[in-house]
């Protein structure tokens, strides 16, 4: 299916059940920034999540293989991971644990979307339970570290679905997922919940809910879009969309999980990786994917990232219109001082003139 097949409209994006799909991969780069603000948050209609676009060597499904082994086809685990008939458990709810999970191959797909079922509940109450779940598509694979329960410095894609607040002084709303494209220059620093290097993020209530959860991260084109299906509605929720992001192919996904003095049930059902068909230019088709570095055109730095009283991140850049009204307001200002410094020097020469 062609990109220029999706037809785009207001409003959610339907899951239909058995045939699970995000809403298209819409306008690419190029598309005018101020047209993306000025529309908000457009979705468009699913995917079809048809077998024939399901990548299995990249995917996990049930019925799992290697039950009751510690190896199962096409999948790496380690560390505190264990694998039953009904779920994939990064960790149990036990205080220091670290799991995870990776698959064999790498992805050499250019637009893809990974569909995640995942459970993360346990006895603990509010604040009292952590720490989370991290999904990746990076270049190094099982290297255990203190990302929840994977390496620092990685190069590639993370998202982040943190549980526990860290950082006191936050306002933002927990459970969160965030997200963080690394070239291995960037340390996520857990004191202040990875905020300075987070690009986008969103609250989601996913823990110790009584029905299914699940998390879609598509990437098309340059567009990285991550939507929830939380409220057991079946229906696909935004949660983050940036625009910008260069990932290459040749990475592997994977899924980790981590606790520390305080812990949960940490367990993955599926991912599924479905590829997007999706029509480039010759000139994007004639870059070798493999050899650029992970990165993202985006107008602000990550360390700029300013929380608002309901929890959600304020991302949006210095865009071409709010430049020209910052320059006009200071161009105002210095007209409305020029003007008022007049004034005032020339009361005072005519205030001068009186002595003589």
């Amino acid at each position: 299916m062609a990109a220029e097949g999706w037809i785009w409209r207001w409003g959610w994006g339907r899951r239909c059940l058995g045939r699970p799909g995000l809403p298209g991969p819409g306008p690419g780069p190029a598309t005018p920034l101020f047209l993306l603000l000025l529309l908000g948050p457009v979705v468009a209609d699913i995917t079809d999540g048809n077998s024939e676009h399901l990548k299995r060597e990249h995917s996990l499904i049930k019925p799992y293989q290697g039950v009751g082994s510690s190896s199962m086809p096409l999948w790496d685990f380690q560390g505190s991971t264990i694998l039953t008939s009904q779920y994939v458990r990064l960790t149990p709810d036990e205080r220091s644990k670290e799991g995870s999970i990776w698959n064999h191959q790498p992805c050499f797909l250019k637009d893809w979307e990974m569909h995640v079922h995942f459970k993360v509940h346990g006895t603990g109450k509010k604040n009292l339970h952590g720490d989370g779940i991290a999904l990746w598509y990076t270049r190094d694979r099982l290297v255990p570290g203190p990302v929840f329960g994977s390496k620092d410095n990685f190069h590639g894609l993370a998202i982040f679905l943190d549980t526990y607040p860290n950082d006191e002084t936050t306002e933002r709303v927990f459970p969160y997922i965030s997200v963080m494209v690394n070239n291995g220059s960037l340390s996520y620093d857990h004191s202040k919940d990875g905020r300075w290097t987070e690009l986008a993020g969103c609250t989601a209530d996913f823990r110790n809910r009584d029905h299914d959860t699940f998390l879609a991260v598509r990437y098309s084109r340059g567009r990285l879009t991550v939507m929830t299906d939380l409220e057991d509605k079946n229906e696909w929720k935004n949660c983050i969309d940036i625009t910008g992001v260069r990932l290459p192919t040749g990475y592997y996904f994977g899924a980790s999980a981590g606790t520390g003095d305080l812990s949960d049930n940490h367990d993955i059902i599926s991912m599924k990786l479905f590829q997007l068909m999706v029509e480039h230019t010759p000139d994007e088709e004639n870059i070798d994917w493999t050899k650029i570095e992970p990165s993202v055109n985006f107008l602000k730095s990550p360390k700029d990232n300013v929380d608002d009283p309901t929890g959600n991140f304020r991302s949006g850049p210095l865009t071409g219109w709010r430049v020209f009204l910052l320059l006009l307001c200071a161009l105002l200002g210095i007209i409305v001082c020029a003007v008022v410094g007049a004034v005032v020097f020339q009361k005072r020469q005519e205030r001068n003139k009186r002595f003589y």
